[in-house]
C-alpha cells in the first residue's frame, strides 16, 4: 500500500494510491519491515498531501528515531477495509496470479507481480526472467478478473525483445 521515509516523527508514505481523508478508515495498518522482523500496528493519528505523497502522523511514533525506524517497510490493511476500486480498475494485488494472453489468446504467463515505473504500471510475468509488459491502455484491451485473464495487444516485434 506504501513505503514509509521517517522525518521529526512524522513519516513521508510514497505510491499510496489513497489520500489523506481515505488513509485513516483504513487502520490499524500493519508495518511490515524490509528485512524481515516483526510487524507492528499502527493507526495514524493526521495525515496530508506533501508533493505527489503523504506525510503521517502515527500514534506512538513521536520521534524521528522512531519514524526511521519505519523507513523502507511497507503499509498494509485488511483486504475488507479496502473500498472499491471502481469501475474498469483493479488493485495491484488483485492482478498477482492472473493468466496473460495475447489478442490471439496465446500464453504469455502468469502475474507474479506488478511494479511501477514513473506511475505506469508493469507486469512481471513468472518464468520470463525479469520480462516485464505494459498493463495500460493502449497495451492492456481487456481485464477479467472473474475469469481470471489479462488480454495485451502488446505491438509487433515485442517477443523478440
Amino acid at each position: 500500500m506504501g513505503r514509509p521515509h521517517g522525518v521529526d516523527g512524522e513519516v513521508y508514505v510514497d505510491e499510496c494510491p489513497f489520500g489523506p481523508a481515505e488513509l485513516p478508515a483504513l487502520a490499524p495498518l500493519e508495518w511490515r519491515p524490509a528485512r524481515g522482523g516483526d510487524p507492528r500496528s499502527l493507526t495514524p493519528t493526521r495525515v496530508r498531501e506533501s508533493v505527489r505523497r503523504l506525510l503521517v502522523t502515527f500514534a506512538g511514533i513521536a520521534s524521528r528515531d522512531a519514524a526511521a525506524a519505519l523507513v523502507g517497510g511497507t503499509l498494509w490493511t485488511d483486504r475488507a477495509r479496502l473500498p472499491d476500486a471502481g469501475p474498469g480498475r483493479s488493485y495491484a494485488f488483485e492482478l498477482v496470479g492472473l493468466r496473460v494472453v495475447d489478442t490471439a489468446g496465446r500464453e504469455l504467463g502468469t502475474v507474479a507481480d506488478v511494479l511501477f515505473n514513473a506511475g505506469q504500471p508493469l507486469l512481471s510475468l513468472s518464468g520470463l526472467a525479469g520480462r516485464l509488459l505494459p498493463c495500460q491502455p493502449p497495451f492492456l484491451k481487456h481485464l477479467d478478473r472473474e475469469a481470471g485473464v489479462i488480454t495485451l495487444d502488446l505491438p509487433p516485434g515485442f517477443d523478440e525483445l
